[in-house]
Formats: C-alpha cells, structure tokens, sequence
C-alpha cells in the first residue's frame, strides 16, 4: 500500500490503528497455533524418535530387505524354469502336431496301399496276359500244323506202303479237336 504525503494525520492514525489490530490478530492465531501444534507433538509419543526402537526398526527393515531379495531370487529361478518349460511345452506341441500329421498321411497310404497294388498287379498282369495269348495262338498254330503234317506223313506212308487204309473222303472242314486252352 502506497502512502501518499497528502493523506490528513486523522487518516493516518486510523490506518495505524487498524494494522496494529490486524498485527494482534496475526498474533493470537500464531499463538493459538504454536499451542496446538505443542499440544499435538507432546501428545504424540511416537513423533519423537526413541534411538532404541529407531535401531529395533533398522534391523527389521534390513532383515525384510534380505528376506525380500531371498523372495526376488526365488521368482528370478522360478521364472526362468517356467521359461525353460513353456519352451518345452512349445517344441512337444510342435512335435505332436508333425507326428500326427504323419500319422495321418500313414494312415491315408495304408488305405490307398490295397488300390495301389491292385492297380500295380493289373498293370504287370497286361504284359503277361499278352504274352499268354500269344503263347496259345502259336499253340494253336502248331497243333494245326502238327495235325496237318500227321496227316500228309499218314498220307505219304499209305503210298508208300501200298497199304489200303479207309478213305475218309476229302477233308470237309470237320472240327479237329481241341485242346482247349493249352
């Protein structure tokens, strides 16, 4: 607050009055306060420091901080083996799962295995079966000509021979007989 030189001494006097009023005012709450905060503090056994439960309180609080290390190594290895196991856990899910898609592929080829050898043993059997026929139609072919060369041999020795043999007439296409699938 500024003064000015102007103000009248009746003026001034009031203004002093009035701080000197605030100034006691000030006063009594500062000492009312000083009283509770004494109050407070005398009454409050525990807001003073007792050097011996000071010290009571530093060993607890450094056997704490050893059992609280104790406990953060025991989480640290305890960690690392649930680690070590989900890992584990992980390559066994992995291995599982490859085993039984191969299970599963096994299991389809066995399936497929009596359809692959019937379709294997057909396509050896063609050259077979072909060779077969073959063998039979040369079969068939000599005997003919077998038959044929027993009869112009049976023919030739009757002239020979001069032996009189039965004429059968000519050959008029009778079946020979057959010897079936030989």
């Amino acid at each position: 607050m500024t003064y000015s030189v102007s103000q009248n001494p009746t003026e001034l006097q009031a203004e002093v009055a009035r701080l000197s009023e605030e100034l006691k005012m000030r006063d009594n709450l500062v000492q009312q306060l000083s009283q509770e905060l004494f109050r407070l503090v005398k009454g409050n056994t525990g807001f003073m420091p007792n050097p011996e439960v000071s010290e009571r309180h530093m060993t607890e609080m450094r056997a704490l901080r050893e059992q609280l290390q104790g406990v953060e190594q025991q989480v640290t290895f305890y960690q690392e083996q649930i680690s070590d196991r989900d890992r584990e856990i992980y390559q066994l899910k992995q291995t599982v799962q490859e085993l039984t898609d191969r299970s599963r592929m096994l299991e389809q080829v066995v399936q497929e295995l009596p359809k692959i050898y019937r379709q294997k043993f057909a396509e050896r059997m063609v050259p077979i079966r072909e060779k077969v026929a073959q063998i039979q139609r040369e079969n068939r072919q000599l005997h003919a000509e077998l038959q044929s060369v027993s009869y112009r041999l049976a023919v030739r020795t009757r002239r020979q021979t001069h032996l009189d043999l039965p004429s059968f007439g000519r050959f008029t296409g009778a079946t020979l007989p057959s010897f079936g699938n030989a």
